[in-house]
C-alpha cells in the first residue's frame, strides 16, 4: 500500500496574501462661519440706540437742572419785604425789571415752572396731551437714529415727512384744543407775577456777578443734547 505523499511546504519566496490598501481618511469639513444679516444687525443697533439716547438726554437734563438750581438766589432774599418800593417812573421800573431778571433769573424760572405745573395739574386732559406731544417729538424725531426711517401704518416716512407730521400735530393741539389756551394763560400769569416783583423789588446792586456762558443753557442745550444723541 502506497504511503501518502507529504504535502508540499510553502516556499519562502511565495507571494504573501493580498492585503487591501488602507482607505485614506476623509478631509475634515471646513468650519461653517455664521452668516450675519446686515439688515438684522442694523435693526438691532437701531433698537439699542434709542434707549441709549434717551438715557443720555435724561442725564443731560438732570445735570442742567442741578447746575441751574445751584445758581438760584436765596428765597428769603427774593421775598424780603424791606426791599420793596414803588418805582417813581416807568423808566425806573424798566431798569429794575432788567436788573432783577438778570439777578433772580433762576428763581423766576422756578416761579414760571410752578405756575405752569399747577395749571396743567388742574386740567389732566391738557396734561395728557402735552405728554403725548412731547413723547412724539422725542421718540419719533429727536431720539430716533437718523439712519433709521420712521415706519408707521405700513409706510416709510422720511425725516422731512416726519417733521411735517409732527409740526402739523403740534399746530392742531395748540390751536384747536384746550392745551394752547392753558399754556398761554399760564405763561401770561407767570410773566405778570415776575414783572410785578421785578418792578417793585429794589435791585441788589448794579454790578451783577458774571455767569458761566461757556455752555448753552436752558431749552436750547436740551435740543443740542438730543441732536447729538440722535447722531
Amino acid at each position: 500500500m502506497a504511503s501518502p505523499s507529504p504535502s508540499p511546504s510553502p516556499s519562502p519566496s511565495a507571494a504573501p496574501a493580498h492585503v487591501p490598501a488602507a482607505v485614506p481618511a476623509a478631509a475634515p469639513a471646513p468650519a461653517v462661519l455664521p452668516i450675519s444679516n446686515p439688515q438684522m444687525t442694523t435693526s438691532t443697533e437701531s433698537s439699542q440706540a434709542a434707549p441709549t439716547a434717551f438715557r443720555a438726554l435724561m442725564n443731560h437734563l438732570s445735570d442742567s437742572l442741578r447746575h441751574g438750581l445751584s445758581q438760584r438766589r436765596p428765597w428769603s432774599e427774593l421775598s424780603d419785604r424791606t426791599a420793596f418800593s414803588k418805582p417813581l417812573s416807568f423808566s425806573e421800573a424798566t431798569l429794575r425789571i432788567r436788573h432783577n431778571v438778570s439777578y433772580f433769573r433762576i428763581n423766576y424760572y422756578v416761579v414760571v415752572s410752578l405756575v405752569l405745573a399747577i395749571s396743567l395739574l388742574s386740567n389732566p386732559f391738557s396734561l395728557f396731551l402735552l405728554f403725548a406731544l412731547l413723547g412724539s417729538w422725542l421718540f419719533l424725531y429727536l431720539l430716533r437714529p437718523s439712519a433709521q426711517p420712521l415706519f408707521l401704518f405700513g409706510r416709510t416716512f422720511s425725516d422731512f415727512e416726519t417733521l411735517c407730521l409732527l409740526a402739523g400735530t403740534t399746530f392742531v393741539l395748540l390751536f384747536f384744543t384746550s392745551l394752547g389756551s392753558l399754556l398761554i394763560n399760564a405763561f401770561a400769569l407767570s410773566l405778570v407775577l415776575v414783572a410785578a416783583h421785578a418792578a417793585f423789588r429794589l435791585p441788589e446792586d448794579l454790578f451783577l456777578d458774571e455767569r458761566d456762558t461757556s455752555q448753552p443753557a436752558g431749552f436750547f442745550s436740551i435740543l443740542n443734547a438730543a441732536a447729538a444723541a440722535r447722531g
